[in-house]
């Protein structure tokens, strides 16, 4: 059936009879032709699936393998192809060089294409404001970088490998220069991977008001190694994002509402039926204030020298000048509410008994 074939295994040309050019060519084709099919057809499937899911990262990876071009379909055929034939030693060499040197320089660039694609896709979910995504991104390009960085590395000593060169010496090489450099750096390098940490997990924002130990102030800047803080004082606070991340931190710019707290002393004496009536008072004073919520008002112990209320409310709003607004509000309507009552407030006081002779 494939009789025809055998004059061509006869023919020699150089090192190969024309049966394996024609191999060579068939493989060649076969090569191309599926690999544009798997582009044209498989990546086309793959696309409608990847529309269907919430993540943007299928659609990511499929860009990627989406942009590479025909001419490297092309190299990987004649490749293949190539090896289907018996060449010189030399020329052999040089043939998996070139395409050692293509396939690296071809896979670091997709992946470098991929990281960027992967980081827009993060920072286009950020839903904060036009400069936390602007500062977001400046972070994260600068991981990007880095990574891609070290892409280029692996695939440079990879081709160094393959030409037979010894990288041992020089992979311990950097690897005693990369600790060196890592340990000199490493202040600087946990302030960086701090901010992307605060950047990505965003335990506060620009514009919180946050307490980190003892020092409090509103959130201004988020940089690539330091905080800045503006205190109640006016004065700018730095904080290194390494400290920030290590230590713990009070959010107040996540607080939807505030609860007030504080105990209310009447004088002994206070007729029972006004001690009653007390917590009616204080329902009625709260609910008359349109940001809070009233918890509860309860006697709730006999002190040394007072009769003392715990009363408890919300305050709707996560501003402290109206929180403090409010608590006064309340205050001054407790004090009018108790002197048209006759309710007196209790103080320290002291009774002395002397003993007479």
């Amino acid at each position: 059936m494939l009789s025809f074939l055998e004059p061509l295994r006869l023919l020699a040309i150089g090192r190969n009879t024309a049966y394996d050019y024609l191999l060579a060519f068939g493989i060649f084709l076969a090569v191309v032709i599926g690999l544009k099919l798997i582009q044209t057809v498989v990546l086309i499937r793959l696309r409608r699936l990847a529309e269907r899911t919430k993540t943007k990262v299928d659609d990511a990876v499929i860009e990627v393998f989406e942009r590479i071009r025909p001419p490297f379909y092309g190299l990987v055929a004649l490749y293949l192809a190539v090896r289907a034939l018996t060449l010189p030693s030399a020329a052999e060499s040089a043939v998996g060089l070139v395409f050692g040197i293509v396939l690296a320089i071809e896979v670091s660039v997709a992946f470098g294409r991929l990281t960027d694609r992967l980081l827009e896709i993060r920072v286009a979910e950020n839903d904060g404001t036009e400069a936390e995504r602007a500062q977001l991104s400046s972070v994260l390009g600068t991981v990007g970088r880095i990574v891609k960085a070290l892409v280029w590395i692996v695939a440079a000593l990879m081709l160094l490998a393959n030409l037979g060169v010894n990288v041992t010496s020089l992979v311990a090489s950097l690897g005693i220069g990369g600790i060196a450099i890592a340990l000199a750096l490493q202040n600087v390098l946990g302030d960086l991977f701090s901010s992307v940490s605060i950047l990505i997990d965003k335990p506060f924002v620009v514009g919180d008001l946050i307490v980190v130990g003892e020092h409090t102030g509103n959130i201004e800047r988020i940089g690539l190694k330091s905080t800045r803080l503006r205190t109640p004082l006016g004065e700018e606070l730095i904080i290194s994002n390494r400290e920030l991340t290590d230590a713990h931190v009070r959010n107040f710019g996540r607080l939807h509402r505030r609860r007030a707290l504080f105990t209310l002393g009447v004088t002994y004496g206070t007729p029972s039926d006004k001690l009653r009536r007390i917590p009616e008072i204080m329902r009625g004073i709260v609910a008359a204030e349109t940001i809070a919520e009233f918890d509860r008002c309860h006697f709730v112990s006999y002190g040394d020298s007072s009769l003392d209320f715990e009363v408890a409310f919300y305050a709707n709003t996560s501003d402290y000048g109206e929180y403090l607004d409010l608590l006064q509000s309340v205050n001054l309507a407790v004090y009018d509410a108790f002197a048209a009552e006759g309710i007196g407030f209790a103080f320290p006081t002291r009774t002395i008994i002397s003993a007479q002779d």
